[in-house]
């Protein structure tokens, strides 16, 4: 077994907001605020966000998610009639290997994948939370109704990102960095975290050929 690491930068170009599931009210408080590490009050991106996100656009980009109905993929699945196509049924076995199988009667082994938390570059002076009005616009009278703040990381806060992959004997190697390459280059076209369709979690990573051992 290797393990190889895919180390970089992913860049805001628009706000970002994952929740940190505060469900205390705060007089004059801010109603939805970021997740921050405890020890140092600063954002972070959860590597758990940025894996869920990038399987998820990949399970689209495979053709998968009508044979899944809305869960992910498993090979629980592959009794279904669009996996009589040889290369999907092969791409989805390579993508299970690498970003796990939720059958348990799986014969997939283990997952290749780990990404950790993206923890933030500082630079001095730099604000790392803003906090934005949403509201919902009155169709009849063009008022604004129900306003609250939502707070986010804004444009052009570095986080640091790690993701690794365990490569075992007769792994397809190339296949995974092409799988991972792939995912973040949907996430750049998409967005990451919530709030999405008002323009918030634009990216860009780099280093995404840059595989180190």
């Amino acid at each position: 077994m290797k393990i190889i690491k895919l180390i970089g930068e992913v860049e805001l170009l628009s706000g970002l907001h994952i929740g940190g599931g505060d469900d205390t009210m705060k007089i004059g408080g801010i109603d939805n605020q970021v997740v921050k590490d405890v020890n140092t009050d600063k954002p972070y991106i959860p590597g758990s966000s940025l894996k869920g996100k990038m399987r998820s656009l990949l399970e689209w980009d495979l053709g998968v998610v009508g044979a899944s109905g809305g869960k992910p993929l498993s090979s629980a699945m592959f009794d279904d009639p669009i996996f009589g196509d040889t290369k999907k049924r092969a791409d989805a076995e390579l993508f299970l290997q690498l970003f796990g199988d939720p059958n348990p009667n799986s014969e997939m082994g283990i997952t290749r994948i780990s990404i950790g938390d993206c923890r933030l570059i500082e630079v001095e002076g730099q604000v790392v939370s803003e906090a934005k009005y949403e509201n919902m616009i009155d169709r009849k009278s063009g008022t604004a109704q129900h306003p609250r703040q939502t707070e986010r990381v804004p444009a052009g806060v570095r986080f640091s990102y790690d993701i690794r992959i365990k490569v075992l004997g007769d792994d397809d190697e190339e296949s995974f960095r092409n799988f991972v390459k792939r995912g973040l280059e949907l996430l750049e076209s998409d967005y990451l975290g919530g709030n999405g369709s008002r323009g918030y979690g634009r990216v860009r990573f780099s280093n995404k050929d840059e595989w180190t051992e």
